[in-house]
């Protein structure tokens, strides 16, 4: 069974030395991992879960980070590229979360998977805003994915940066008496390359560089500069203060996690729901409205609507005198020599055009006048204007009336 150290040391890790001090002195206090299991009693609760404020998802990335979960996860509070993987990916494929804040408080970790999770991050930017928060410490591994965020906001106080990578090598030695032998193939002695030897340490250099190289250019186009500006912008490997960060271009802008979370969530993350109203005017409206499911809230009476009194009674009069001049019209329109009293009866007690017409019929029958000599009168009226048009003659129904009476006598 080979030893907690041994696993560790034989790691590079991207991580500042004194938590990668305390994690190599935790892992040498048993000589295996089950008895360090069994020391620690029972197996921490290190499930991960995205914390959802509104619409942003915000993830915690906190402790050193491994890319599987194991029991240096476990006894360290430490986070796993694949854990946080999933939860990234499940805040992308969520459609309630508009935007991810990364929270981020690490001194960094393994090297193996923070490549692949920064470029994860970076690809998401596309989909969804991402932004990364230092509250505490953001070095080394943790920095690469802060950096693959949209944006990068600090803390005044939080520490970023630490680009570069540190591989710890542990040399065998005697123990117990006992001496331990590699025997390496001639074609691949640079395999074990010999740590206490220039030529040893320059391989090993090497493969440290080359994974320094690529961290070098990752950061380079996350933040979209040059790679050759990277090594200066972060102290060659050193870390940067809050607004000292921010000047160097390792963030964007100080701020804090709340501010954050609010600025992104915004008036949309908390919208304010529409209330559909229903206005009823009367009873039988608003057994329908009930009927057809509305909420008894939502429904309002109808305000009683205001009756203009002068309004209506002047529109009143003005209807009251043009019916009165047009009955009026219409009744000195009947007008007929030998009917005057009937006429001015009629225009004073107020009877309509109608009642008029047939009062005089009745009259004319009662002195005589018959359909016949209506009809007589029009054929004569119509000789007399057909006479008049040629002589120019004048034919009224005075005329008529005489020319009636002359008859009769």
């Amino acid at each position: 069974m080979p030893r907690a150290f041994e696993l560790a040391s034989a790691q590079p890790w991207l991580m500042l030395p004194d938590a990668l001090d305390n994690l190599l002195s935790i892992a040498d206090r048993q000589n295996d991992l089950e008895a360090l299991e069994t020391r620690l009693g029972k197996q921490l609760d290190n499930t991960r879960t995205v914390t959802q404020r509104g619409n942003v998802a915000v993830i915690p990335i906190t402790g050193p980070i491994f890319r599987y979960a194991s029991f240096f996860t476990r006894i360290s509070g430490a986070t796993s590229t694949g854990t946080i993987a999933t939860d990234l990916q499940a805040a992308l494929d969520n459609p309630a979360v508009k935007s991810i804040v990364l929270n981020i408080d690490s001194p960094g970790g393994e090297a193996n998977g923070i490549n692949e999770l920064a470029d994860m991050i970076h690809a998401a930017r596309d989909k969804k805003r991402i932004v990364a928060y230092v509250g505490g410490s953001g070095a080394s591994a943790a920095y690469w994915i802060a950096s693959a965020a949209g944006e990068v906001v600090v803390d005044d106080t939080a520490l970023i940066g630490s680009i570069g990578v540190v591989l710890n090598v542990s040399v065998n030695k005697d123990e117990g008496g006992k001496k331990s032998y590699e025997i390496v193939s001639g074609t691949a002695p640079n395999k074990r390359p010999n740590i206490e030897t220039e030529e040893g340490r320059a391989e090993i250099t090497k493969t440290v560089d080359a994974l320094a190289g690529v961290f070098v250019g990752k950061v380079a186009r996350n933040l979209g500069v040059s790679a050759d500006k990277v090594p200066e912008m972060g102290g060659h490997g050193g870390l940067k203060v809050g607004a000292e960060a921010v000047a160097s271009g390792l963030a964007h802008r100080v701020g804090s996690l709340e501010s954050v979370i609010a600025e992104l969530a915004g008036p949309a993350s908390n919208p304010p729901r529409k209330t559909f109203v229903t206005t009823v005017k009367t009873t039988a409206e608003l057994h329908a409205a009930i009927e057809a499911g509305a909420d008894p809230k939502t429904i309002t009476i109808a305000a009683a609507e205001t009756v203009d009194v002068e309004a209506i009674r002047a529109a009143a009069t003005t209807d009251a005198t043009a019916s009165e001049r047009a009955r009026y019209a219409g009744i000195t329109a009947l007008s007929t020599p030998g009917f005057d009293a009937e006429i001015k009866a009629a225009l004073a007690d107020g009877s309509s055009v109608e009642a008029t017409a047939l009062a005089l019929y009745t009259a004319a029958k009662d002195r005589g006048i018959s359909l016949t000599s209506i009809e007589n009168d029009a054929t004569r009226a119509a000789a007399a204007t057909a006479a008049a048009s040629k002589g120019k003659k004048t034919f009224s129904t005075k005329d008529i009336w005489a020319g009636r009476k002359g008859a009769k006598a």
